[in-house]
């Protein structure tokens, strides 16, 4: 929805459309967080975690390094 929504405003530069498409992607591995509750990707989760249950801190640990990778490959490129 962010990327589409930007791509609605006039007059953005080349380099904030990138930057718009690179934030989206990167954030991608944190969207089970930052769009609870996500039933789907809870239950695609959920076998990953003691009890079924998706523990934020498990998550966000497990999400960020390649959050990381994501950010240093849209850096480098």
């Amino acid at each position: 929805a962010l990327t589409y929504l930007g791509s609605l405003v006039e007059g953005l530069s080349d380099e904030f459309k990138y930057a718009l498409v690179a934030g989206a992607v990167t954030g991608g591995g944190l969207t089970v967080i930052a769009n609870a509750p996500n039933p789907a990707g809870m239950s695609l989760l959920k076998e990953y975690f003691d009890e079924g249950a998706v523990n934020p801190l498990g998550l966000f640990v497990s999400a960020t390094p390649p959050t990381l990778v994501a950010i240093l490959a849209f850096q480098l490129l």
